[in-house]
């Protein structure tokens, strides 16, 4: 292979990474176990990929260790539960919308991590009802050095567009932009989901 190809090769190699992932300690949602994630990441050649896991991190450590073996770059993270309203809240539904929205957020560094440990432990202890669950105040005052992405079908701008309404998805997603600045990304999915393909040519005009 001559240097130039095998360059190329190796830029090829990094561009994709996986940022939303469920393993097995998503419970009743995920099935993959973290060592079938490393190994199928080091068959790809992938050199990163991230955990985040719906509503806890109880397998952050084992998927650290497990990468860091591997010589893959772990990237911590959860999908949370949101009510954007307020935490303490215990009205499930409002507006004839359930108010557990997903949201990604991802580890940038150790503090960032930090912020990760004290969401989670706040909507466990504060937030809970169903799930647990974070608000905006709490969001907003532990954002430093975390990565936000708008998330699934499940997250507030999706839910927004399926109920027809894109001012509230453009409203939401300018507040979410003001906390994180330029670490707030919208997330495209395609799994073929009649949903997904209706909004994404809306997600993309959002973006």
């Amino acid at each position: 292979m001559s240097e130039e190809i095998k360059a190329s090769a190796e830029e090829k190699k990094s561009v994709f990474v996986h940022l939303h992932n469920h393993t097995d300690y998503s419970l009743l949602d995920g099935a993959a176990q973290i060592p079938a994630y490393i190994g199928k990441c080091k068959e790809y050649g992938m050199d990163a990929v991230a955990i985040t896991d719906h509503g806890n991190m109880y397998g952050a450590m084992k998927f650290y260790k497990a990468c860091r073996a591997a010589g893959i770059k772990p990237i911590i993270g959860s999908e949370f539960y949101m009510n954007p309203r307020d935490r303490r809240d215990q009205s499930p539904f409002s507006e004839g919308r359930n108010h557990s929205y997903h949201l990604i957020l991802l580890a940038m560094n150790d503090n960032g991590y930090h912020h990760l440990m004290e969401l989670t432990t706040l909507a466990n202890t504060e937030g809970f009802y169903y799930k647990p669950r974070i608000d905006d105040e709490i969001l907003a005052s532990h954002s430093d050095d975390l990565i936000c992405l708008s998330a699934c079908l499940g997250g507030e701008i999706l839910q927004n567009l399926l109920h027809d309404d894109y001012e509230r998805a453009k409203e939401r997603a300018a507040w979410f932009k003001s906390v994180f600045k330029d670490r707030y990304y919208i997330e495209l999915q395609d799994h073929g989901l009649e949903e997904q393909k209706r909004t994404n040519p809306m997600l993309i005009r959002l973006a």
